[in-house]
């Protein structure tokens, strides 16, 4: 199924988690002079206007970025998530970079990006985006086995992100799965699994899954409108970290803690460990 884009929802309060998290991922990841390796599973279209009909459509990008896009004295993690956004947009909110280009920005020459998209639209657009870039490959294959065969990388050192849509209920059986079978093959890199709370039943399926996975060193970050999941459509979002970096729970509290009291009366902010040493 290639029915979903992301260019609904891109900005939107999950594109916040997600990416302050990755961000902060690869600035600590980049600190050795070492290679290192990025794994995008479902890499989408790499840019996105947010003047375009599809997040006019929807405009979730109003209770994402938008709230924080001009705030003053943040949390070093969202000011460091902020400034990285004003790169690749400039002065005004016009656009939104997806997860390949906060790679891009953020790694080495002599580091490598490893892109993965099937939608045939958004693959002709991520191709266009990181066209200039010698060290991004992208690959019009399924990033389910793609990334099975491009692990371990070379460097033996590397960040996977397995961002799916979730829009095939599978997707929520498959991601614990394919963690694991990825981390057997490379114990040692870093992973980070988004994950929505659209459907409470499902989302609580995925992080049992995970917890019996085996894999062990998981740090869970949430974000949620509300803690009440029994209200319709996403009511929340998070991250799964792997291997993480020493001081990212350190790091994300309070920048999330901040969202989260931006969101709404109602919303909560969670940094926990999922599953210890």
């Amino acid at each position: 199924m290639l029915s979903y884009r992301h260019a609904f929802h891109a900005g939107n309060y999950a594109d916040v988690l997600k990416h302050a998290t990755l961000v902060q991922i690869l600035r600590y990841m980049t600190q050795k002079d070492k290679p290192l390796c990025y794994l995008d599973t479902h890499a989408g279209a790499g840019f996105y206007s947010l003047n375009s009909p599809e997040a006019a459509k929807t405009g979730e990008y109003h209770q994402g970025i938008e709230l924080l896009w001009q705030a003053r004295g943040l949390p070093p993690a969202l000011a460091d998530y902020q400034s990285c956004v004003a790169a690749a947009c400039g002065k005004h909110l016009t656009a939104y970079p997806g997860s390949p280009w906060f790679a891009q920005h953020l790694l080495r020459p002599f580091d490598r990006l490893e892109l993965c998209e099937l939608h045939p639209a958004d693959r002709k657009q991520l191709e266009r985006t990181f066209s200039s870039g010698a060290n991004v490959h992208c690959y019009a294959e399924d990033g389910w086995h793609k990334s099975i065969a491009l692990t371990p990388p070379p460097e033996r050192r590397g960040v996977v992100l397995i961002d799916p849509s979730y829009e095939i209920k599978e997707d929520y059986f498959k991601v614990a799965d394919h963690l694991a079978l990825l981390h057997r093959k490379f114990a040692t890199g870093v992973y980070a699994v988004w994950y929505p709370i659209a459907d409470l039943s499902r989302t609580e399926v995925l992080l049992r899954r995970v917890r019996n996975s085996g894999v062990r060193r998981i740090l869970q970050l949430e974000v949620g409108l509300t803690s009440d999941h029994t209200q319709p459509g996403m009511t929340g979002t998070g991250m799964l970290v792997v291997n993480p970096p020493w001081n990212l729970a350190e790091v994300m509290q309070p920048a999330l803690s901040w969202f989260a009291a931006r969101l709404g009366e109602h919303a909560y902010a969670e940094v926990r460990e999922l599953v210890g040493e």
